[in-house]
């Protein structure tokens, strides 16, 4: 593979202008694609094999009305008065008249004739029924919505919204986690290369990849549904992965011009020697994404191949757009920056690190760790353990608007609902009878659902050709245990329930509908981590024909990524975070951990595969295990360093948001970044490979003769290229 990629690396430059305009004339029309389409990402789950989604299509089917989306309309006054007093009242009631007018709007209730005043009378409740499911739900429709509020507001009656959808409920990306991500990673290039071109250029090829995957995720959101977090992950790993691969690359073709070669044939090497780890590290990290297909989870399979394209084109640009962009930049990429204090600093410690690698200070750790590789396990793996402990109390679920800032409109609704009506009432059940045959037979499942533990109310809201929908009350809020509880009591007790009235009790509504995708999810972990374990476990043996290095490798990300899931618990959802992020506690994402999984692992084997594939390039040359351990992480500690700099700044760049879920996602990604890198990759990987030495690397006989060998090292490469060509430049490598 190595003297492939040399190929391609080799045509790239050569060709600079043609790769260039290729991948320009993409983003242009990735950009026109997503301009014309007018596609907008939305939050509207569908979960295949569950009771909810099988009430929202009986609903959909027989009574559309009531299948599509909802919104809970909060009027609201304080101190003395109350809703029922005659102007607020008079406010109320013409928003609501106003409300039925607006297109889309199937029903809305009164609140005064339906049991939707509080029995403080301060808050009075409307629902809104739509014809479209959430997805179809217009922003016009949603803005009309918040003018046909108008006349109760100008009454004085405080007006808030939440429900499946509502007015400001769709996400609006912000570019500023963007832009404090590149700052920083465009800060740690500058240390890491000490030359402006060369810190430049990742940066600016990620931008173009991450501009490609961008646009065109939002013209497919025309045509499919796709979350808005979706968009965010592409985003995160496109921009890291980018930026990584970039720099992986450009650091080795650096060291090559360095050590006096010239362009072309530093950056063909550095694509057939940095690039191989660059391809199965990218490899990796697009078959964990990929991976998220088995859930059989919709909305999670997007997002897992809209991340998996978006690493797709990174690692593609790396490939094809940096050997062009070298090209152009010729010996630029080493002109040091010479600063005042320390002049010539910036060029010493490149060449030291070029020529002298034994002197850095990355050599100097590993040559620690080597030294101290008992006490190094023994601490790291401790450490680990301990982080972990928090895991063992993860509760899984999807966030309510209990989790958003006080300052949104649903946290306002929700706030307000509890404190006057209880917490049930901001995530009612629908109960969906078939085969209801008359108005007795209703009103006895009615009474049978109202009498159950942990439901305050029950009441009908239509019936229609023999299917019925009952409201039914929880006493706990939507995201308790207790709600949990009592979706699955009527579900277990529904015989009891139905009675002699004939009928079929399914339970459904988005309280319902989140508590299945989190029970889904749970159960379709061990599956996820099994295959993508097991595919990674061939993609790594394969790549290093060993099978030793794979199963360290997993184990050690099994560490990181228990550690990060104790730490979110800790932070999260214990909330000792509270105060530091502005976050409620709440409980974990229910598919946190899952797409956690997926993308810490593949980012993990990304750094696996930097260290060890320059260890194994050691050990091929000089048969020293252990000083192969000590060279080798010395030579990658440098830019393993920068890398996870990189990555983990860009994380956390996306906690400066207002969203919990996103700031959630961007916190545990960070953390197990951090810990895979630092603790296991360059510490207990290293560690453990001198304890182990030679034995690491065995393969059976059968195996070496079966298995071609990807010289991921680039070893074959550098021996081809060994003896001088007849102009005096590399050795001749068939085209």
């Amino acid at each position: 593979m190595s003297t492939y990629l040399f190929r391609l690396g080799r045509w790239s430059l050569r060709h600079r202008r043609t790769v260039l305009g290729v991948w320009l004339a993409l983003l242009v029309a990735a950009i026109v694609a997503a301009t014309a389409s007018g596609g907008q990402t939305n939050d509207a789950f569908t979960i295949p094999g569950t009771e909810s989604q099988e009430t929202t299509d009986l609903l959909n089917q027989k009574l559309p009305a009531l299948g599509g989306a909802q919104t809970q309309v909060v009027f609201a006054t304080g101190g003395t008065t109350t809703v029922t007093d005659s102007a607020h009242r008079s406010g109320i009631e013409a928003a609501v008249a106003q409300m039925r007018t607006v297109p889309q709007v199937a029903s809305v209730s009164d609140p005064f004739t339906d049991q939707g005043v509080s029995p403080d009378q301060h808050v009075a409740l409307a629902w809104v029924q739509y014809t479209a499911q959430p997805a179809d739900v217009q922003d016009s429709t949603l803005d009309a919505l918040e003018r046909a509020a108008l006349p109760a507001q100008q009454a004085g009656v405080q007006v808030e919204y939440s429900g499946s959808v509502y007015p400001g409920w769709r996400i609006t990306p912000s570019e500023l986690p963007e832009i404090i991500g590149l700052a920083v990673a465009l800060v740690i290039l500058l240390i890491t290369f000490g030359a402006i071109v060369a810190a430049g250029l990742p940066i600016l090829t990620a931008v173009i990849g991450v501009g490609i995957a961008l646009t065109s995720v939002t013209a497919l959101a025309a045509v499919i549904d796709i979350a808005s977090a979706s968009t965010t992950v592409a985003i995160m790993l496109g921009l890291s992965c980018g930026i990584d691969y970039g720099l992986f690359i450009l650091f080795r073709h650096r060291n090559n011009l360095l050590a006096g070669m010239d362009v072309e044939d530093s950056a063909a090497l550095a694509l057939g020697t940095a690039g191989s780890s660059v391809v199965f590290a990218g490899l990796t990290v697009i078959t964990a994404l990929c991976g998220l297909s088995v859930v059989g989870i919709p909305f999670l399979t997007i997002m897992g191949l809209c991340a998996a394209a978006a690493v797709l084109i990174a690692l593609l640009i790396a490939l094809t757009l940096l050997p062009a962009m070298l090209g152009f930049a010729g010996e630029k990429v080493a002109a040091f920056i010479s600063t005042p204090l320390r002049p010539g600093h910036h060029e010493e410690v490149a060449r030291t690190t070029a020529t002298e690698p034994a002197r850095t200070f990355g050599a100097s750790w590993a040559r620690f760790v080597v030294r101290h590789r008992v006490s190094v396990l023994v601490a790291g793996v401790g450490l680990l353990l301990l982080l972990a402990v928090p895991a063992t109390q993860m509760e899984l679920g999807l966030p309510s608007a209990a989790s958003q800032p006080t300052s949104n409109t649903a946290r306002k609704a929700y706030d307000l609902t509890a404190e006057s009506f209880g917490p049930g009432f901001n995530g009612p059940l629908l109960v969906v009878t078939e085969n209801a045959v008359d108005q007795a037979a209703v009103q006895q499942l009615t009474t049978a659902l109202a009498g159950q533990p942990n439901v305050v109310a029950a009441a009908p809201l239509a019936v229609i050709d023999q299917i019925a929908v009952i409201r039914v009350i929880p006493g706990s809020g939507p995201d308790t245990s207790a709600t949990a509880d009592l979706v699955h009591h009527i579900r277990d007790n529904r015989s009891a329930i139905e009675g002699a009235t004939g009928a079929q009790v399914l339970v459904g509504g988005s309280t319902a509908s989140n508590i299945d995708v989190s029970a889904k999810l749970a159960s379709a972990l061990p599956v996820f981590l099994l295959v993508v374990v097991g595919l990674a476990f061939v993609l790594l043996t394969f790549a290093f024909r060993t099978i030793l290095v794979p199963i360290k490798s997993i184990i050690g990300f099994l560490l990181s990524i228990s550690a990060a899931f104790g730490v979110e618990v800790a932070m999260f959802q214990w909330g000792w975070g509270e105060d530091i992020f502005d976050i409620t506690p709440s409980e974990t994402i229910s598919f946190l951990p899952i797409i956690m999984l997926a993308i810490i692992f593949g980012l993990s084997s990304d750094y696996e595969v930097f260290v060890v594939s320059r260890i194994k390039e050691d050990f091929t040359t000089t048969g020293d295990a252990r000083g192969a351990v000590a060279r080798g992480t010395g030579l990658s500690a440098r830019v393993v360093t920068a890398a996870a700099l990189i990555m983990f700044s860009i994380f956390v760049a996306f906690m400066f948001t207002d969203d919990p879920t996103i700031k959630a996602i961007g916190f545990s990604f960070a953390v197990g970044v951090f810990l895979d890198a630092f603790v296991v990759r360059l510490a207990l990987v290293p560690a453990t490979m001198a304890i182990v030495r030679a034995k690491l690397w065995y393969h059976p006989q059968w195996f070496a003769k079966y298995v071609p060998d990807p010289d991921i090292e680039g070893k074959h490469l550098e021996e081809t290229l060994a003896s001088p060509a007849p102009s005096g430049g590399l050795g001749h490598v068939p085209t």
